[in-house]
């Protein structure tokens, strides 16, 4: 009789073991509109194709490319978000264990002297126990309470992978951005120095010709010091370039001192030159990490609703344990009778709920939080690709206009020097279009650095994925 109802139990729970307390995850969906193509698309600079996760290698530069596999590979940020998936890794084996049998070996042993007033006839005062015992448990999840503890931890391991992956583009931009920074430093230091060169020369025709009285020496001065002027960039230039370089070496996890001398060589400021691949909104939202890592705590917290509502019903468990008692010298199996238990044992937190109910309100308040990070995460995304293209677009405008001023200013210079050289303009007019030729060449210069920078910031509005993650380390060699 006790058989069959021990049966009918286990049949009983078998058919409830289907249901799972609190809402399935449904993933959020973003407006319609949040899918179209780019407002700034419309560009010859733009290509509608997907993007590419490698952005960099667009540039055509190995030395960038090296700092880039770098990066990636011993930057600190990066190893700390790897840690932190092994983590969410380890967490869910954990939730994961809680879905099999729970097993625990007893065992103890003692030596001890009663009193001669408690021992019986024929026994001695002093004697050894040894006991040992065997107990398995197994929770019947009815209620899906453990399923959905399970749910959780994958999202969250998933939401760390997208993490990781946010931390990667952000590294690999600043990598980038640091190397253009140095390279678009030394092109400026490489114009400010020619600059001086053509000042410098300027100077030597001034001085000749005040000493020949073709000019005073207040021409002489003036020129000097419109020198000096540019002379004194030069300085600034150096300690950007230093702190770039600086930056580069912190990126790929080397000190100052290992920096590759190659890097310092550079003086080339890297361009993509041919239209960037950004895809459209539904591209977007499939590549950004952030918008991937929203949704799944956003599954991880509808899980927890789950969990906590599962308290509310009773918790079974199946439990049974062997064991035996030993006393004297003999052995722990070898003489003592064996005892054996075997049962359910039920827990109801009943009728007095409310605290469970309160751990469900804020479970289900977190969820709604939740999904207001992923709209809000949506539209953020979409905001930043926008505003970067829009600043790509204007940036290379800007340049184009200035690459023309400079053309105009550099034939104004020589004209100048010329007629100045031939007595038909004065020092001061001359001075003027120099001055105007120094100053053209160095907003070229931020022109062409801050279309690269523009680029960056792109790719990085962009996202990326990383198909082939770095290797994460799993003990238990489970599939995850």
């Amino acid at each position: 009789m006790k058989t069959r109802n021990l049966a009918a139990l286990l049949l009983a729970s078998a058919s409830l073991a289907a249901c799972a307390a609190g809402p399935d995850d449904v993933a959020p969906v973003a407006p319609p509109a949040a899918e179209a193509p780019f407002i700034g698309a419309q560009s010859p600079e733009i290509a509608a194709n997907a993007p590419d996760d490698t952005w960099w290698r667009l540039y055509d530069d190995p030395v960038l490319n090296g700092l880039v596999q770098d990066a990636l590979a011993a930057n600190t940020d990066v190893r700390v978000a790897v840690a932190r998936i092994a983590r969410a890794r380890a967490n869910l084996r954990g939730s994961r264990s809680d879905a099999l049998p729970q097993t625990a070996l007893n065992g103890t042993g003692t030596y001890g002297r009663v009193p001669e007033s408690q021992v019986l006839p024929g026994f001695e005062r002093e004697r050894r126990t040894v006991d040992g015992e065997f107990a398995v448990s197994y929770e019947l999840d009815l209620f899906g309470r453990v399923r959905r503890g399970i749910e959780a931890s994958r999202a969250d391991y998933a939401a760390a992978q997208e993490d990781a992956d946010a931390v990667r583009v952000t590294v690999v931009a600043d990598t980038v951005r640091a190397y253009v920074d140095a390279t678009s430093a030394a092109g400026q230091l490489a114009v400010a120095r020619h600059t001086v060169d053509l000042l410098d020369r300027s100077v030597r025709i001034t001085n000749a010709r005040f000493e020949h009285g073709l000019n005073q020496k207040l021409d002489v001065i003036r020129v000097t010091q419109l020198r000096e002027q540019q002379a004194a960039a030069i300085p600034t230039l150096l300690a950007t370039r230093d702190a770039a370089l600086f930056r580069l070496a912190t990126l790929t996890g080397r000190t100052p001192q290992d920096l590759p001398a190659q890097v310092r060589e550079r003086t080339t400021t890297p361009d993509v030159g041919q239209p960037i691949p950004v895809g459209d909104g539904r591209t977007l939202l499939a590549r950004r990490p952030d918008v991937k890592a929203a949704e799944r705590r956003l599954a991880a917290d509808t899980a927890r609703i789950g969990v906590a509502t599962a308290d509310l019903y009773p918790k079974i468990t199946l439990g049974a344990s062997v064991g035996t008692t030993a006393l004297g010298d003999t052995g722990v199996f070898g003489a003592g009778p064996l005892r054996w238990l075997i049962g359910p044992l039920i827990s109801w937190a009943f009728p007095n709920q409310e605290a469970i109910r309160a751990r469900i309100g804020g479970a289900k308040a977190d969820a709604q939080a939740d999904l207001a990070t992923f709209d809000g995460t949506v539209l953020r995304a979409l905001e930043e690709t926008e505003t970067a293209l829009s600043a790509y677009r204007n940036a290379l405008l800007r340049k184009d206009r200035l690459a023309s001023a400079r053309d105009a200013a550099e034939r104004a210079a020589k004209v100048s020097l010329a007629r100045q050289r031939r007595g038909q303009i004065d020092a001061l007019a001359l001075l003027d279009a120099q001055r105007t030729l120094a100053q053209s060449d160095a907003d070229y210069a931020l022109a062409t650095r801050d279309v690269a920078f523009a680029q960056v910031d792109l790719f990085r509005a962009l996202g990326g994925t990383w198909q082939d993650r770095p290797m994460v380390p799993n003990p238990a060699g489970e599939q995850l």
